[in-house]
């Protein structure tokens, strides 16, 4: 506990954590940080920094959260910034729940290239548009620096080369206008984007967040308090998919979950009889290793070559990749729906006013993820909420979004100095998990990948709420 405590004391920058303040507490520390980059004088340290629906809700737009449900703060802009794989992403967002703009630009190239990202090649590219996206989102909203509140940036978990890139951006505006900062959590944005487009969504709540890189289950009690049900003991789902994409020769261009998907369409899902992972497993967490494994193995026993392009395949070649495309997508959606189901069941012991079951990240993009959840959710009395895609896939909008509600409870660090060097030691957190583990669910497999991991997000904010005097 004495090694947790001393290095949430000593990173370089983090999220200022405290009590819950007032509504007018947040606008007047926002006024007075205004007042102090008007006048030139330094910034004051105001706070402590230590370092039964049944119907489907599918967004198909932001919905702008109506002022009652948020409070009369319209006047706080955040900057959002997001660069934790191969997406770098910017946007503007109000606190009313406005988008003034969102900004994207993929690495499709690069994924095409090297068949998936590459960390040094992704770190590159986003070191090459990071300015540009930045400004074009400023210029979207029709804003300048000097208009915005504050700076809200994803500090893990990532690739930490990536993560960097997008960290040392935001510090350098921050630092700039005297802006104060937010460190965001990215699983913690996919979970709370939600809260964005259905204002009738409240805590406590249940999610599943699907990635490339993340399984996630967790019951949100509040915002930055949450508990892990289950996650990913090896790969991801996002990680399944795209490797059978590759395998089965496909366009890579959009990524290979889409066209997967598509293709999937095509085939008849009963075809190849994978198993379904962890089925002797009574807990909630993920594995798709073993999927992986027995779909490559299919595609080698039919000779299937990934160097020829699936449009240049022959009918016979391209209804066999549809096969294992399908087979692969209903035995991997399959294995969602059995631990969400677990899930549920644990959540409502915990919780039982939850209401809600949200599905972001990535893969919560998928029409046949969406619809067989639907069903699942539906069965057991609650409403699924999913972000539209633009907010499921990695985007600056979330991480904004998260950055305000973090910062209308005064959790955000002071400005950066205004000439910090280029080679500045930042806080980055490539493996930050996001809730303590539910008992129940703790993993063996997991407990041996410990190295290198921050404590998590919602233990460093209940660790400052017991240092605060009430």
């Amino acid at each position: 506990m004495a090694s947790i405590v001393s290095n949430l004391s000593s990173t370089i920058s983090r999220l200022t954590l405290l009590r819950k303040p007032s509504l007018q507490f947040t606008i007047r520390n926002l006024q007075n940080f205004n007042r102090h980059r008007q006048f030139g004088t330094p910034t004051p340290h105001f706070l402590h920094n230590s370092n039964n629906h049944a119907t489907p809700h599918f967004s198909s737009s932001p919905k702008p959260q109506s002022t009652s449900a948020l409070g009369q703060d319209e006047e706080l802009i955040v900057l959002g910034i997001e660069t934790s794989c191969d997406d770098t992403a910017a946007a503007v967002v109000r606190s009313n729940g406005e988008i003034l703009s969102q900004v994207v630009s993929s690495q499709a190239d690069l994924l095409v290239k090297y068949g998936g990202v590459s960390p040094k090649m992704a770190e590159g590219a986003h070191s090459l548009v990071i300015d540009q996206v930045v400004q074009e989102a400023l210029d979207k909203a029709k804003i300048t620096e000097e208009d915005l509140s504050a700076v809200a940036v994803t500090i893990g978990p990532g690739l930490g080369l990536c993560l960097r890139v997008g960290v040392r951006k935001a510090r350098k505006i921050a630092g700039t206008y005297a802006l104060p900062i937010v460190g965001v959590h990215h699983m913690e944005a996919h979970a709370l984007v939600a809260r964005l487009v259905e204002r009738e969504l409240q805590f406590p709540f249940m999610a599943l967040l699907i990635s490339g890189g993340h399984n996630l289950l967790i019951l949100a009690r509040d915002i930055g308090h949450y508990i892990q049900l289950g996650t990913s003991i090896d790969d991801a789902i996002g990680e399944a998919y795209d490797k059978t994409a590759k395998w089965l020769g496909l366009d890579l261009s959009k990524s290979g979950g889409p066209a997967l998907e598509q293709l999937a369409l095509e085939g008849n899902q009963d075809s190849f009889k994978f198993k379904v992972p962890m089925k002797q497993h009574k807990d909630c967490n993920f594995s798709y290793a073993g999927l992986k494994t027995q779909v490559r193995l299919a595609i080698e026993s039919k000779n299937i070559d990934a160097t020829i392009p699936i449009a240049s395949t022959s009918s016979e070649d391209r209804r066999v990749r549809a096969d294992i495309a399908a087979s692969f997508q209903r035995v991997a959606v399959l294995h969602l729906e059995d631990k969400c189901q677990r899930a549920i069941g644990w959540g409502l012991k915990i919780e039982p006013s939850i209401k809600h079951l949200v599905a972001s990240g990535g893969v919560a993009s998928n029409k046949y993820v969406r619809s067989r959840l639907y069903n699942m959710v539906e069965k057991n009395g609650l409403q699924l909420v999913c972000p539209p895609p633009s907010l499921c896939t990695d985007n600056g909008v979330m991480i904004a979004w998260t950055g305000i509600e973090h910062f209308r409870m005064g959790r955000y660090d002071t400005p950066p100095p205004a000439c910090e060097p280029d080679d500045a030691l930042v806080d980055i957190r490539p493996r930050w998990p996001l809730g303590e583990e539910y008992a129940e669910g703790r993993s063996e497999a997991r407990s041996l990948k410990t190295a290198r991991i921050h404590p998590s997000l919602t233990s460093q904010i209940q660790a400052s709420l017991e240092k605060q005097p009430l």
